[in-house]
């Protein structure tokens, strides 16, 4: 392969603070020479809840993690973000959601799918039958403590300026001039994001059309009076609310006079002006303790890897927040990507294992792109769209067509081509009551498991990476399966050889 290089045409100038300090187990970076770039296994741009998730995912392997940070303090917007069902399973595998739990707000899982009032469909697991309202920075700090406690080491205020990369190495250089070197660098830095760009990788899709003001704020009218006025105007304008979001606080959206620059953040004056042109009042709304815009812009990376460089989150794809899907979408392509890329790393990976990581995880972003376009469709004010979704709320009554589109939003309803097999194959295995407990405990270490009813299958030579539960009583339709990392099932059966086939498919050769 030939060297790649990639420049940042107008890299960050911004003064330097200090690198952050990290604890736990280090994953201490190598130098060969005193003059030397440090190296690290993998370099991660971004400390957003994909980059956090994506260290602790690699340092669960024991991979040399690096995350650089351009902001040198973590977001201040209190910005309320909700974890979908999958998510909030993903964290149980890790053992992290008791941690999260007390910081956020449970709401039914229901009225995911275009703000349509239904109640859930039957079948839910109740564990984790609902979306947990957290403030972004909440999240975002309890993922990176979570990296941190692991051994990544993340440091802040440092910019990616330039990359370089050859067969076995990635040079990163950093805006003041500092260069690094790993075996890997994943982008996780957002929509605007610098790695994706000194790729040169395209990012096609809709440019924003429509724009909508969201924030936070004092009001200065009784809520008796505020939610008479927003169950009149939300018969028509879906794109409108304003809800409790504490003593005296309300979250607020209302649609934008246009579209502007995102980089500019609007001002009270905007809010109030807008919402006396939607709602005839401004509802007297002062005291912001943030505000921000998004636009309706719609676009997917060409690619999600160019050679020992991979991209992740926004940085592979962005979508207007309708059904609250962006950060669950990025924390799961990191833990989709993490024992990929540590497999990888450590040597035992089979051929094009990582490959495997773009053929999953981009049609699951094409697909939130299309059900978001939808979603955005049925928002629409004009007769037609409003009919469609009339229409769209008498299906919803057959509980088939509610838990299809529940399952879409949430992502418990992907599933995987592994090839031809049960329905159970490629999907996300619920979490099943096992002797000793639920199923989701026996994954915080991030390993592939097998589930064995029959207790007579083994996993030989892979149990350095695949641990194996013998249990005749666990609540499972099949006599053994095969769980990968994620959690999705990779092997049903209960024949030896054929699962050893399998077990080399995902986690390579055994040591003998």
């Amino acid at each position: 392969m030939h060297p790649a290089h990639f420049t940042a045409e107008n890299p960050s100038t911004a003064p330097v603070e200090p690198d952050s300090v990290v604890g736990g187990r280090p994953s201490s970076p190598t130098r060969s020479t005193d003059n030397a770039p440090r190296t690290y296994d993998v370099i991660i741009a971004g400390c957003g809840p994909t980059g956090a998730m994506l260290a602790a995912e690699l340092r669960l392997h024991d991979v040399r993690v690096l995350v650089v940070e351009k902001e040198t303090e973590p977001p201040s917007a209190v910005r309320i973000v909700g974890l979908h069902i999958r998510s909030l399973e993903l964290m149980a595998m890790r053992g992290l959601l008791e941690r999260i739990l007390p910081h956020g707000r449970r709401r039914p899982a229901s009225a995911y799918f275009a703000a349509i009032p239904k109640p859930a469909p039957t079948g839910l697991d109740p564990r984790y039958a609902y979306l947990l309202g957290i403030p972004q920075p909440v999240i975002e700090r309890l993922l990176e403590v979570h990296a941190v406690e692991l051994g990544a080491q993340v440091r802040r205020g440092r910019a990616v300026a330039a990359v370089e990369q050859d067969g076995d190495w990635v040079t990163v250089e950093l805006a003041d001039g500092e260069r690094l070197r790993s075996r890997f660098l994943v982008g996780c830095d957002g929509g605007r994001s610098t790695v994706r760009k000194l790729l040169g990788v395209g990012f096609p899709g809709e440019p924003a059309r429509t724009e909508s003001l969201m924030g936070e704020m004092a009001v200065g009218v009784p809520p008796e009076e505020i939610a008479v006025r927003v169950a009149e105007i939300r018969e028509t304008h879906q794109r409108f609310w304003l809800r409790p979001a504490g003593v005296g606080v309300y979250s607020v959206l209302v649609p934008a006079a246009g579209v502007s620059d995102r980089a500019e953040p609007p001002t009270l004056d905007d809010f109030k002006r807008q919402l006396r042109a939607v709602a005839g009042t401004d509802f007297g709304v002062h005291s912001p303790r943030w505000l921000s815009r998004f636009g309706d812009a719609m676009r997917l990376a060409d690619s999600y890897r160019v050679g020992r460089v991979l991209l992740a989150g926004d940085a592979a794809h962005i979508h207007p927040p309708i059904g609250g899907q962006g950060l669950n979408l990025g924390v799961q392509d990191a833990v989709n990507l993490g024992w990929k890329l540590a497999a990888q790393v450590r040597g035992w990976a089979p051929e094009a294992l990582l490959d495997t990581y773009q053929a999953e995880r981009r049609p699951v972003a094409e697909d939130v792109l299309d059900n978001t376009r939808a979603q955005a469709q049925l928002l629409s004010t004009e007769p037609g769209a409003q009919a469609v979704r009339r229409l769209l709320i008498e299906l919803m009554d057959f509980d088939e067509v509610n838990l299809h589109l529940l399952q879409k939003i949430t992502a418990i309803g992907i599933r995987y081509d592994f090839g031809d097999g049960p329905d159970l194959l490629g999907r996300r295995l619920p979490d099943i009551d096992v002797k000793h407990g639920h199923l989701y405990g026996l994954l915080h270490r991030g390993r592939g498991l097998l589930l064995d009813r029959t207790e007579r299958l083994t996993v030989g030579g892979w149990s350095d990476r695949v641990d194996h539960l013998a249990d005749s009583t666990a609540a499972l339709d099949a006599p053994g399966v095969l769980l990968r990392p994620d959690g999705h099932v990779a092997w049903i059966g209960d024949d030896q050889r054929d699962l050893d086939h399998h077990l080399t498919r995902w986690f390579g050769r055994p040591v003998h």
